[in-house]
Order: C-alpha cells, then sequence, then structure tokens
C-alpha cells in the first residue's frame, strides 16, 4: 500500500515539474482598465501552440449597466493603446465569458498568428463590450509591456 502511495506522488511530482518547466513560455500582459470601467484590472496570457496564439483572460469586471451574461469582444491591433493602428485579429467567433468563484470573469480566444510574430511587432490587445451595451472599450494592454514566464 505504502508503494502504490509512493508511486502516486512520484506521479503526480513528475507531471507537475513537466507543466512547470515546458519549452514554450507564456507572455503576461497586463490590461488597464479605461476611463469606462475605472477601478477594474485585468490580464491576459498568451500561449504559444499550432502556430496560433491563444489568450486567456481574467478580468476583475466590467461597467455598470452591462447585460448578463456578460459578452465581450476582443481585439489585436497593430499599434499601441495609446496610438492604435487598424485592428489586425478580431477574435470574436464566440463572445461568451465566464464567471469565476472569485470577483471576476474569464475568457479565452484564439490568435491566427504565432505569438512570436506578435512579441516582435508593435501590438495592442483590446476587450470591448457587446454593440448592444454600448462597444465600450473598456481594458487595453500592449503587448510589448509583457512579462515572459515558464
Amino acid at each position: 500500500m505504502k508503494l502504490r502511495h509512493s508511486l502516486a506522488a512520484l506521479l503526480v511530482s513528475a507531471t507537475l515539474f513537466g507543466c512547470a518547466t515546458s519549452s514554450t513560455p507564456s507572455v503576461n500582459v497586463p490590461l488597464v482598465a479605461t476611463q469606462r470601467n475605472a477601478g477594474q484590472i485585468g490580464n491576459v496570457t498568451l500561449t504559444s501552440f499550432d502556430n496560433k496564439t491563444g489568450l486567456n483572460f481574467f478580468i476583475s469586471g466590467a461597467p455598470m449597466g452591462v447585460t448578463l451574461p456578460l459578452r465581450l469582444y476582443t481585439f489585436v491591433y497593430k499599434g499601441s493603446c495609446q496610438k492604435p493602428g487598424p485592428v489586425a485579429y478580431s477574435m470574436n467567433e464566440q463572445v461568451n465569458t465566464e464567471r469565476q468563484p472569485i470577483r471576476g470573469w474569464t475568457l479565452s480566444r484564439t490568435a491566427p498568428v504565432e505569438m512570436s510574430v506578435l512579441l516582435s511587432g508593435e501590438y495592442s490587445i483590446l476587450v470591448r463590450t457587446a454593440p448592444s451595451d454600448g462597444n465600450v472599450d473598456i481594458y487595453c494592454g500592449d503587448i510589448k509591456h509583457g512579462v515572459t514566464t515558464k
């Protein structure tokens, strides 16, 4: 019986070690709330897979008056939050979010571009409310301000 528990512990440890030492780094980009969403915080984690970029968002909230369930639109713009250019990638095939037990919301999107392209250029990520909620920009983050993690 003790051998079985030791084997299980070893297996769990090896799995966690493998996840913690992944060869593909992630990039955490802080999202800054706009004036229309003041006081809220957000973050998006970029990961690379299959020549695409996965974006996993966590936001603490949205402006008062938005309808539930919360629907958010996400975009990658060429340029910075201060000087946005044209939309480079619209990631709105699905716009639903998931409420978290802690105060906040999560959503996941995929951009049809390699993460290295996003990191090498000047791009920003924008989160906007649904058209029925006024198309309000509520978060923005410059990808170049992201922090690489393992």
